[in-house]
């Protein structure tokens, strides 16, 4: 197996910080190296020293705009050539592009583009109305940059078809699901609160919702993330009781006491949060939607994403009653246990190795 070097973009903003660090970690011990470059905000020192432990992984803070924070297509058509330039210098084999808007640009080397997420299918699940003017070019850019990547890869099949049908691709993405680094199960009595995390801002994740069955429901109901977008987009909690933004060492701390997890998300490509409540052993209480309904079948409790009713009687059903909320958070850390990072790394390999092969043939 011949060693590989690998490019990957990334943002400290959201979920992709950590898949990539989970990712990363897990493809060095397959021989591929990778070069971190961060576009966006940067990160703080917390994630540098996170970023500094993985093995075989090289942070490069670039300084360069995130293309869902830049203010016009000629920021994401720069950004996306210094990351071609980034390339050629490090030499490296393959090119995996998290924010796909960026392949819209020529790469020099291969490029697979990884759709977490995009405004357009976000929009469809949570906006109002037609797609924004704001929104459309870069939804056209990210079109484009599907259309030019060597490879497309989702992490989930309900995810995949949505962005097939929403770029008119030919055929579905493929699906690679997300794996995040194991975390040890929770203590053996469950904790009686709730708990969601994620993006509270983001209108998609149903916070909302959530807020007002806080109000129906007597027991301490835990928001954990950031309620401001660096956007400036907020939101004001009324009932949850917001721990603020925790990075996973604190979030893992709070999901060990094995509350109810709740998530009421309207759009959702994968739910890391999620994944992460279910290897401590949190039952889960998940908004009815094709992606939870795809890896959480037979394990969680489903509402209808708008019923903030049905979301405090699920969870309240599931505080009253030690031994169910046992038998189902079980049940979920099983689920968990068949997304690892080492079969995400594994998915990803055969797609860089693959492209590597088809370089070399043509």
């Amino acid at each position: 197996m011949l060693p590989v070097r690998l490019l990957m973009t990334a943002d400290a903003v959201g979920g992709v910080w950590q898949y990539a660090l989970d990712l990363a970690g897990a493809l060095a011990p397959l021989g591929i190296e990778t070069v971190l470059a961060l576009l966006g905000p940067p990160p703080d020192d917390r994630q540098r020293v996170a970023a500094c432990a993985v093995a075989g992984l090289r942070l490069v803070e670039t300084g360069l705009p995130l293309d869902w924070l830049a203010a016009d297509e000629a920021q994401v058509q720069s950004a996306a050539a210094a990351i071609a330039q980034l390339a050629e210098r490090e030499a490296v084999d393959l090119v995996q592009l998290n924010q796909p808007a960026l392949a819209a640009t020529p790469m020099p080397r291969p490029a697979v583009a990884v759709v977490h997420s995009c405004v357009a299918t976000w929009w469809a699940a949570a906006g109002h109305g037609p797609l924004p003017e704001r929104f459309a070019w870069q939804t056209a850019l990210v079109r484009a940059g599907l259309a030019r990547a060597d490879a497309i890869v989702c992490p989930s099949r309900a995810f995949a078809e949505r962005v097939r049908e929403t770029y008119r691709l030919a055929a579905s993405p493929h699906v690679v699901h997300n794996g995040p680094r194991v975390r040890p199960a929770g203590i053996d009595t469950p904790a009686a609160f709730a708990l969601t995390a994620g993006r509270l801002w983001d209108e998609g994740k149903g916070v909302a919702v959530l807020d007002r069955a806080a109000a129906r429901i007597g027991l301490r109901f835990e928001a954990a993330g950031a309620t401001t977008s660096p956007a400036g987009d907020m939101i004001r909690l009324a009932h949850l009781h917001p721990l603020g933004h925790l990075d996973h060492d604190a979030l893992a701390s709070r999901l060990a006491l094995r509350p109810v997890f709740a998530s009421a998300a309207r759009y959702e490509p994968f739910g890391l949060a999620v994944m992460e409540a279910a290897q401590a052993g949190c039952a889960l209480v998940l908004a009815d939607n094709p992606t939870f309904h795809e890896l959480w079948d037979g394990v969680a409790a489903f509402v209808d994403p708008a019923d903030d009713q049905g979301f405090a009687e699920a969870i309240a059903a599931l505080v009253d009653d030690p031994r169910l909320r046992l038998a189902r958070g079980e049940l979920a850390r099983r689920r968990a246990a068949r997304f690892t990072p080492e079969a995400m790394a594994a998915g990803m390999a055969a797609f860089y190795r693959a492209m590597l092969v088809e370089r070399a043939a043509a």
